[in-house]
């Protein structure tokens, strides 16, 4: 195995950096004449693997869509992250978790070892129990070859009242970042251990230059530009990978239109921060 950033900038090269979400929202499900049921959550989630885990670096689903079905939804999920991965796109599973000793290594057992049938490439996770509670999930994904993805600054409204606030060593959110760039450290091309910064966050004053890449969602149907790419993460942007989901699930249920939505999401940012 390789580090997660070796085989993340690998699937950048060879890709593109375009990240499609995989979220069967109820309405999706609507809108592709579908029921709101586990039979059509499956044929959903599986024609968006099959046209797009080919051509794209990254998927990314989100955990809770799978979840709200109990061990049936959870075992369709199990199925995205196999044959997205067997179809050689990397899985950024979208959990969010965080929590604190045994729990914490408990989480970082059932989604980044490889022994789990839930183990993805990389995850998102929660910092605001403090950055020392994710340590299990650090250390797994330094045994395991795994990454991590950390909230940082997030598209949501409510974000800033916690991740702008202020210590005496600054902000919170400026703190996740530091603890991320020493993470990184002489990682090279870069680093397994990112950040979550939203493409709608308008600007940042905060040092992006933590040598880890970034997921960015908001991209796309939520607002987000190429343009706000640019501006926000500057010279760290070679590393940033722009999230969409309802740009590209929309397309559907056609495998042919979903393929072609992702590709043309692949080629608005392609070449952007080289």
């Amino acid at each position: 195995m390789t580090t997660f950033g070796t085989r993340l900038a690998y699937a950048i090269e060879e890709r593109g950096r375009f990240c499609v979400g995989i979220d069967p929202h109820v309405a999706l499900l609507q809108q592709w004449g579908l029921s709101d049921d586990v039979a059509s959550l499956e044929r959903f989630a599986l024609t968006v693997v099959e046209a797009v885990a080919p051509v794209v670096g990254v998927v990314k689903p989100q955990s809770a869509f799978y979840e709200r079905f109990g061990s049936r939804g959870v075992a369709v999920l199990e199925r995205v992250i196999a044959e997205s991965q067997a179809a050689g796109a990397l899985v950024l599973l979208d959990v969010k978790r965080g929590d604190i000793g045994s729990t914490s290594q408990a989480y970082a057992d059932a989604y980044l070892d490889p022994a789990s049938p839930l183990a993805a490439d990389a995850i998102t996770a929660s910092p605001y129990l403090g950055f020392g509670s994710l340590d299990p999930m650090v250390e797994a994904c330094r045994v395991h070859d795994r990454g991590l993805f950390v909230l940082a600054l997030t598209s949501n409204k409510e974000g800033p009242e916690v991740q702008h606030a202020r210590t005496e060593d600054g902000t919170v959110a400026g703190t996740v970042l530091g603890h991320l760039r020493r993470l990184n450290d002489g990682a090279d091309p870069v680093g397994s251990f990112g950040a979550v910064v939203g493409a709608t966050i308008g600007s940042t004053d905060e040092d992006l230059d933590i040598n880890g890449p970034f997921l960015v969602p908001g991209y796309g149907a939520q607002g987000g530009t190429a343009d706000d790419l640019e501006r926000i993460f500057g010279a760290a942007a070679r590393w940033a990978l722009p999230s969409s989901s309802r740009e590209v699930l929309a397309a559907g249920p056609d495998v042919t239109a979903l393929r072609d939505a992702a590709l043309r999401g692949n080629d608005a940012v392609r070449g952007w921060g080289a």
